[in-house]
Parts: structure tokens; sequence; C-alpha cells
């Protein structure tokens, strides 16, 4: 049985939302960490709603923020619990994904997930494994997991940016290359941007990258 996450969210500019953007915060963070992109992103979007949910479980490395999993190097535990919280919250996420396309009357192809860290990680993850394929996916900061079961688990494509700094501290800068190799030789359409001096963040030239990608992939 999936969890109910709770979210934020923003409303169209228009009034109507023909597409969607889906916030997917980091470890130790909430939906609210993210949320607050859609007001540079909003304007240039303006037939977009955005929503940021929170993830399903207390961060056992921050006590005021969530995680999608465990992080055994931050908080002790196995690789086994890492990777069984992990499934959960991908089925959560799913689940939230279906609840509000259904609540705002839009299909799969126009809904584009950014995740920034280890929401990068849950994004690169639940998209491919996924019915139908989104519109894109943006990818900040994070890296692919489990890059060996995806040719076996996947069922769709679609166009991926990866954005990494290259003095990135917590997740190393390579993970951006590993990702793009791993999802190229899998066929998908893979870009990717380098936030040139940036560390662990979301510089401006990698937000204006990701709105770029994203007005070029939803549908007009």
């Amino acid at each position: 049985m999936t969890r109910e996450l709770k979210f934020g969210r923003r409303a169209a500019l228009s009034g109507k939302a023909r597409s969607m953007v889906v916030f997917v915060h980091g470890y130790g963070a909430d939906g609210a960490d993210l949320l607050g992109l859609a007001d540079p992103l909003g304007p240039h979007l303006p037939d977009t709603v955005f929503y940021a949910p929170d993830a399903p479980d207390p961060c056992a490395g921050n006590p005021f923020g969530r995680q999608w999993f465990s992080i055994p190097r931050f908080d002790g535990s196995t690789e086994v619990e890492a990777a069984v919280a992990m499934n959960k919250a991908a089925d959560d996420l799913n689940a939230f994904l279906d609840a509000r396309l259904a609540e705002e009357g839009l299909g799969p192809e126009a809904l584009v997930l950014v995740g920034f860290s280890q929401g990068a990680m849950m994004s690169l993850h639940v998209a491919p494994r996924r019915d139908v394929p989104v519109a894109c996916v943006v990818a900040i900061s994070g890296k692919l997991m489990r890059p060996g079961t995806l040719a076996m688990e996947m069922k769709v494509r679609m166009p991926v940016l990866l954005i990494h700094g290259d003095r990135d501290e917590v997740v190393p800068f390579g993970e951006m290359q590993a990702a793009g190799n791993a999802l190229v030789q899998n066929d998908f359409p893979t870009y990717a941007h380098v936030m040139k001096g940036s560390g662990h963040g979301i510089a401006p030239d990698g937000l204006q990258a990701a709105l770029g990608f994203i007005l070029q992939y939803l549908p007009k």
C-alpha cells in the first residue's frame, strides 16, 4: 500500500494547466525547498502547474527534513535497507504522480520531473520504469542508481538532461558521466550541462539550462 505524500502546489499563471512540473527534493530537505523555483520558471511556463511533494520518511541525518531512502554512509543503515526504502518510495512517488495528473486532467506526456540530489536519483529511477513516458527528466547533482538493472527493468525512454557542478563535494562530479554513459547505452536521448565552479546546488546557469530543456520537450 502506498503512502500519501504531502505537497506544495503553484497554480499555472494562465489559470489553466496544460503541463506539469514536479520537483523532487534532496536528502534532508522537503518539497518547499524546491517549490520556490516556480517563481523564476513560472513566467516562462505560464500554462504549467508546479508540484513539490515531501519525501515519505523523516530524515535520519536531519530531524527537520525528509528522505526518499536512507544513505548508509550518513545514517548507518544497511544497503539492503536503503534498497527496500527506495523501492517503497518509488511506489509512493508513482502514485503521487498518477494522482496529480488525474486531478489536473493531464497525460504523462505533459509531465516533467525535476530532481535535485537524492530527488534526481529518484527521478532517474522512477521515470524509465513507468508504463508511459513522461515528457522529460531534469536530474541535477544526482546519480543513476542501479545502472546494471536499467536495461532489464526499463519500460520506456524519455529525454534526460543531466546537470552537475564540477566542484560538487556531496555527489561526485563523475557521477554525471557514469549516468550519461548508462543512459546512452540504453538509447535514452541524453544531454548534459556542467555548472562550472559550482558545488552541490543549482547555479543560475543550471536553472537556465533546465528551463530551455523543459521548453523544448513539453507539448506545444
